[in-house]
């Protein structure tokens, strides 16, 4: 078995797992068995950490349902070689070498040595960021609810956005807690650092430590962080100007609202698409226009390395540097003074064409099966479910049977990637040493 197939296999089989734990009668409030559709979408959804929900999970679930969603979630979020790896570092066991291409891979890693480190950094940083987390949300949670139910809606929020997965146990997600700074700022903060990647964090803790020491720091950034922290504070600074001018005389969002508190929901609404699917508004009550910025934000997604999905910041950087190169008339393609190669070129073209025709194909195919929902709905969700984001206008439970099992393909791809299940279903690409002749095409 390939890599890619590894890989994507191994989602396969946690989403199979965690369907038929959810499936089971203690899984659910009622304590009858589960709908077989609403398991495999809740456990697709979680694996994948989109977030998107035909149940409420609040009410639908019991406590040990909901324990499993966050367990998937936490599993879908570290990745599935990730927590394979981490599990066969607890019991000891040495990595072959299709292990260690496998994890090269997943991590997108330019070597194999070391890995076992990185995984044990990625599982510290995780543990670190969610245990803050829930200590951060605590005084929120406990005045409303008590210490034993204030506790666990701590720690459930807190492991889904830093694993940006969006699942909320409130009947109207964050909504109630939209004015609070606390819950706003935390979530946020989650949701960033999660979805940027573990390598971006591992530089600013080495930048941070060498300049609290008073060390001379010969701290030097990659371009990755360079380009995932630019894009990320670009994409977050726009989006919240963009969505304050929008929706601000939008009295079923914004518009009824205090300044500081329009602040929050933008800045709020701004973080939430980059994959983490929580909502301080109510999103099936924004404006057209507000909706197509989401859309786009959903689209493009957090960072490599994260547990965001999307395309990602680096190739949307990678592909406006190649429109600003022909702009100016340049055959090489720049940032920050560096070259991008060409396979990086090709990968980022790949990535946004496969993303594009997946979102187009499961477009169609939901127009058909239900053809009485508007297009901008429909639109809506699809890329909330490619992109692993778990937004939702509101029709996610009322689609039809066929409609869930195309989301649910459509959170698939986005969560193990494009290029890589095509990788899976074709095979590793073979390199080739046949050269053919250059020839002019018109273009544009």
């Amino acid at each position: 078995m390939t890599v890619a197939r590894t890989i994507c296999s191994g989602f396969l089989a946690v989403i199979t797992v965690g369907t038929i734990l959810l499936m089971l009668p203690f899984s659910t409030s009622s304590g009858n068995w589960n709908d077989p559709i609403v398991a495999l979408f809740t456990s697709t959804s979680a694996v994948c950490v989109t977030g998107l929900s035909v149940v409420d999970p609040g009410t639908y679930f019991s406590f040990w349902g909901q324990f499993f969603i966050a367990l998937l979630a936490q599993i879908g979020g570290l990745g599935y070689m990730t927590t394979t790896t981490f599990l066969i570092l607890l019991i000891g066991r040495k990595f072959d070498l299709r292990e260690k291409m496998a994890i090269q891979q997943a991590l997108d890693r330019p070597g194999m040595s070391g890995s076992a480190q990185v995984i044990r950094s990625i599982i510290a940083t995780t543990l670190i960021f969610e245990i803050t987390g829930v200590f951060l949300l605590l005084p929120a949670f406990v005045p409303d609810y008590g210490w034993s139910q204030g506790l666990w809606l701590a720690i459930f929020h807190s492991v889904n956005a830093w694993n940006n997965a969006g699942f909320s146990l409130f009947k109207d997600n964050l909504i109630g807690y939209q004015s609070s700074l606390l819950v706003v700022l935390t979530v946020t903060t989650l949701i960033i650092f999660g979805g940027i990647g573990y390598q971006v964090i591992l530089e600013m803790y080495l930048w941070l430590r060498d300049r609290l020491r008073r060390k001379i720091s010969c701290q030097i950034f990659s371009l990755d962080f360079k380009v995932a922290t630019s894009t990320t504070l670009i994409l977050l600074f726009l989006g919240t100007i963009a969505f304050l001018c929008i929706e601000v005389r939008n009295p079923a969002t914004f518009g009824n609202m205090n300044l500081r508190d329009q602040l929050l929901l933008a800045w709020f609404q701004s973080v939430t698409p980059r994959t983490a699917g929580f909502n301080t508004i109510d999103i099936g009550k924004m404006t057209t226009a507000g909706l197509f910025i989401t859309i786009a934000l959903m689209f493009i997604g957090a960072s490599p390395g994260g547990t965001g999905g999307g395309i990602k910041t680096t190739t949307l950087r990678v592909l406006t540097s190649c429109t600003q190169s022909i702009l100016q008339g340049k055959e090489e393609v720049l940032l920050y003074e560096r070259k991008i190669a060409i396979n990086l070129i090709l990968k980022a073209v790949g990535v946004l064409v496969g993303s594009v025709a997946t979102v187009i194909l499961a477009t169609i195919l939901i127009a058909l099966t239900d053809p009485k929902l508007d297009f901008i709905q429909i639109l809506f969700e699809v890329v909330s479910a490619f992109a692993t984001v778990g937004l939702s206008t509101g029709i996610t439970g009322s689609v039809s049977i066929g409609a869930k099992l195309i989301l649910i393909l459509t959170m698939y791809i986005g969560r193990v990637g494009v290029l890589l299940l095509m990788s899976a279903i074709l095979g590793d690409p073979r390199p080739t040493r046949i050269h053919y002749p250059e020839e002019n095409l018109l273009v544009g």
